[in-house]
């Protein structure tokens, strides 16, 4: 996996979580958003300040943390 330069983590933005270059835009907002359905454009067109790879980057953040934790589904 490349750098993830894009993803910022910051006290004083949003309590600390991991957003999209220093902006009150978390990468669960982006990583809720694709799961709920809306493509890459969607999101670009609803957050015009929002480049392709911020998207791209929050989704490789997201993936390589939830790959560092062991999970327990229930009901699978």
């Amino acid at each position: 996996m490349g750098p993830l330069e894009r993803i910022t983590q910051r006290p004083d933005v949003m309590g600390g979580k991991a957003c999209i270059r220093g902006m009150r835009v978390t990468v669960g907002m982006v990583v809720g958003q694709v799961g709920a359905g809306h493509s890459v454009d969607d999101i670009l067109t609803d957050y015009p300040y929002l480049e392709r790879e911020d998207i791209l980057q929050a989704l490789r953040y997201a993936a390589w943390r939830a790959d560092e934790r062991e999970v327990e589904l229930v009901g699978v």
